[in-house]
């Protein structure tokens, strides 16, 4: 605008004129703003008009505190295939002083993202990180007349900010509004894809509050807006949500032990849907200020755990129900995974339209195989293991050989549909799977099944994983690691070609028609190799 400053005779409409002109050219040379789409019959993420798969990894919480920590990291981050890095947002550390925001470290990492062609999910730690209310700013944390702490079932007031607080909802989303304004107005490259609301909600040593405003709700009539949620969408609840209504009686009037029935059950769907309302108010003020996709993350729980011994009440599988009628305007509920039982828990949270986003997964050298069973089976939107900085660990290697690949595929599995990309995981307990596509059906074995390893003896195997896509009838793309794959009698194998996609075009490498498939008997990537082979079959 600086044209128009030395135009001092310009009359103000065609001032105003010039300065529309202007916006819209401006905007109009900006990146599309990050949305999430239904294409190829799943939900994916749209970068700029193109499908985009995050090979993300999530940093310590407290390392992006610090830019000049960070350095030495970002080149390894480029060696791991990384395209994303999932960053904490501290709200202590940008608005200090109440009413005065410091985004120095937020334009930090927006700078040293676009200088390394990486992307970013930024995360929140707002109210709640990890169910604690660590990051609050010291002047809420001190201020407990103004701004209410949770109680426990002991009457003793914790370190939790309470969810039954408008002086702590509105505070925190003041801030989070601020930010969003800040990144449609400084994120010209469009660098953040998506944003996580607070970090691991979930109330511990009770199931719910028990403050005098808890206990007053409590004993309220269930929200209307709930009761006709539930009602509108009662033939497809979760199952185990909709059985503890049912055994309440379905009932649509009364208090929440009357709709719901005693129990510690109830007092976890009671405290989830004020927590959901909390956050998905917050995410709908900073969607109206910047419309990004936004997701909160759930703290699975373990087996035989009693709510309020593990962070109840966020958006885990028994009240998801509770989260989608509460916060519309969060897209995703996502998993961490701490806990060994990642196909059990990826199930449940692809139930009720919701799509899998793994923002955290504990470091472990299996995650590489995991994240082609993710992208292949349950077609998520990204992958993320947890501390990624810390590259000196055993599962480094293995997520970075696996990002290498499914680097490749993504343009391909942009116009594959669902029903044409399969995902298998094996390990010990799962050695072995049958997959049918179109007419044709495979064996999908673990490596160490040949018996060609001397560690084929040990006790717990490595996971192997393979993503099987369908380019045409007798056409077939397997990329991942320790896998081997065989056809049933009369099916043989043409031609088996390693080789890569480069930008989508497929570039092959060696014909592999005789060891490597063992004289055409079949497919097989060893365990510590990762690659991709196409394949075409033959009936004979």
């Amino acid at each position: 605008m600086v044209i128009l400053r030395r135009l001092p005779l310009l009359s103000s409409g065609l001032f105003f004129l010039l300065q529309f002109y202007s916006t819209i050219c401006y905007a109009q040379g900006q990146p599309a703003i990050p949305r999430l789409v239904q294409r190829s019959g799943r939900m994916q993420l749209e970068v700029n008009g193109q499908p985009f798969l995050i090979l993300g990894g999530e940093l310590g919480n407290s390392n992006a505190s610090e830019m000049a920590y960070m350095q030495p990291y970002w080149a390894k981050f480029d060696t791991m295939h990384l395209n994303t890095v999932l960053a904490p947002v501290y709200w202590e550390l940008l608005e200090p002083e109440e009413g005065r925001y410091d985004f120095a470290l937020v334009d930090s990492l927006l700078q040293t993202a676009n200088r390394k062609h990486l992307k970013l999910v930024l995360l929140w730690f707002g109210t709640w990180k990890n169910s604690m209310s660590c990051y609050a700013p010291g002047w809420v944390k001190k201020d407990t007349r103004r701004f209410a702490r949770a109680v426990n079932d002991k009457g003793a007031t914790m370190e939790i900010l309470s969810a039954f607080s408008p002086a702590n909802r509105d505070a925190d989303r003041k801030a989070f509004v601020a930010l969003m304004e800040h990144l449609r107005q400084y994120d010209s490259q469009r660098s953040v894809l998506m944003i996580q609301v607070e970090n691991e909600i979930g109330m511990l040593e009770a199931a719910r509050e028990k403050s005098p405003a808890a206990d007053k709700a409590f004993e309220g009539e269930v929200p209307a807006a709930l009761i006709k949620y539930l009602t509108s969408n009662k033939d497809v609840l979760m199952p185990e949500f909709r059985e503890r209504w049912a055994a309440a009686g379905f009932r649509t009037v009364g208090n929440w032990e009357t709709v719901f029935g005693k129990g510690l059950d109830t007092d976890e769907i009671f405290q989830a849907w004020h927590y959901a309302k909390y956050a998905g108010d917050i995410a709908a003020a900073g969607k109206k200020a910047y419309p990004l996709p936004m997701f909160v993350n759930a703290a699975l729980n373990h087996r035989n755990v009693l709510p309020g011994q593990y962070p109840s009440a966020g958006p885990l599988p028994q009240v998801m129900d509770i989260w989608k009628a509460a916060a519309p305007a969060i897209d995703l509920l996502s998993p961490d995974f701490y806990n060994p039982r990642f196909r059990y828990y990826s199930d449940l949270y692809i139930r009720g339209n919701n799509t899998l986003f793994i923002p955290e997964i504990w470091m472990h050298p299996d995650n590489g195989a995991k994240a082609f069973y993710a992208f292949g089976h349950y077609h998520a939107l990204g992958f993320s293991p947890f501390s990624i900085e810390s590259t000196n660990s055993a599962g480094s290697e293995s997520i970075g050989k696996s990002y290498a690949v499914l680097e490749q595929l993504v343009p391909v599995l942009a116009a594959i549909p669902n029903d044409r990309v399969e995902g298998i995981l094996l390990d010990t307990a799962t050695k072995k799977q049958s997959v049918h596509f179109g007419g044709n059906t495979m064996q999908v074995n673990h490596d160490y099944t040949l018996n060609w390893s001397r560690e084929a003896s040990l006790p717990n195997w490595p996971e192997g994983g393979v993503m099987i896509v369908q380019l045409d009838k007798d056409e077939y793309i397997f990329a991942g690691t320790g896998f081997v794959i065989t056809f049933p009698p009369s099916v043989g194998i043409l031609q088996a070609d390693e080789g890569k996609f480069v930008n989508g075009q497929w570039k092959p490498g060696r014909r592999l028609n005789g060891d490597q498939t063992h004289q055409g008997r079949h497919i097989r990537i060893p365990v510590g190799k990762w690659g991709i082979q196409r394949v075409k079959l033959y009936s004979y």
